[in-house]
């Protein structure tokens, strides 16, 4: 029921759209942008905070009218970054934080634009980048962990900032292309092409780079990072096609296959190798 309830929502907003789109073209294409880039879930509140995070020293920063809320499990010298997904939180660390806690490390994560505690409303991977820029320069992390949409611009920050002391990078279930992205929700709504070559002039401009170079696959080919690239081939969420593309592009990478884990990636085996790889100093 809630699926069929689902799948009638998503095709009446974009036959919607597509009529709107002849009467009030940049009406209709800013109610396209926010369906698309506004997370619809991952917002908590400072009064109701998930017990992962009440352990957490919390610190917000304000810069350039960014709010960005940082959680700070303080170790030693060793500075992890965490960086969530699509409508998530930092607190989607929880089940892997012991095994980083536990190496003394001093483990910082950050809520993206629009979700946990930071503010905002469009999630977007440059956006999103400006934020980890923002934070690694106040504490200079030389690891990255990110999952899913925020492995992604992980990758994209290392490709764009070149940030130097950035050592070694953890990616796990990372799309690759964003052409397929914006082309899994034009085909969720069933856009029109006037709408769809709409979307696509704007996020041209809004990603600053020709679409089919927006892609993971790319950045990696321009970064000189050691990295583990985690997916699992049973991932409905990013394909682990997607996955293969980025380790196919990525020279100094440890690509782990895993099966029947699904997009989350939760594992402790998993989380044994990334302990190992961060920490290992061979």
């Amino acid at each position: 029921m809630k699926k069929t309830f689902y799948f009638l929502l998503t095709k009446s907003v974009g036959t919607y759209i597509n009529m709107l789109m002849y009467l009030f073209p940049k009406k209709a294409i800013q109610i396209a942008h926010g369906h698309f880039s506004e997370p619809k879930k991952g917002k908590i509140t400072a009064s109701n905070l998930p017990k992962t995070l009440q352990t957490a020293i919390l610190e917000t920063i304000v810069e350039n009218g960014n709010v960005i809320q940082t959680y700070i499990w303080k170790g030693n010298e060793n500075i992890i970054m965490l960086i969530h997904g699509w409508e998530s939180n930092s607190s989607r660390w929880k089940k892997m934080l012991p095994y980083l806690i536990q190496s003394r490390s001093t483990v910082i994560a950050i809520d993206g634009p629009g979700q946990g505690l930071s503010n905002g409303k469009e999630f977007t991977v440059p956006k999103y980048a400006e934020f980890i820029d923002i934070v690694a320069k106040r504490y200079s992390p030389q690891y990255l962990i990110g999952h899913s949409m925020g492995g992604q611009t992980s990758l994209y920050y290392q490709y764009k900032y070149q940030n130097p002391t950035i050592q070694k990078m953890v990616i796990l279930g990372a799309p690759s292309d964003f052409t397929i992205i914006l082309a899994n929700f034009i085909n969720l709504l069933s856009l029109n092409k006037k709408v769809t070559k709409s979307l696509e002039n704007k996020y041209t401009k809004v990603l600053d780079l020709d679409l089919k170079e927006f892609a993971s696959k790319q950045f990696v080919s321009k970064i000189k990072v050691k990295g583990l690239l985690a997916h699992d081939i049973d991932d409905t969420v990013v394909l682990f096609s997607e996955g293969k593309k980025i380790a196919d592009a990525w020279k100094d990478v440890q690509f782990e296959q895993t099966k029947g884990l699904g997009h989350k990636l939760h594992d402790a085996d998993l989380y044994e190798k990334v302990s190992k790889f961060l920490f290992s100093k061979t």
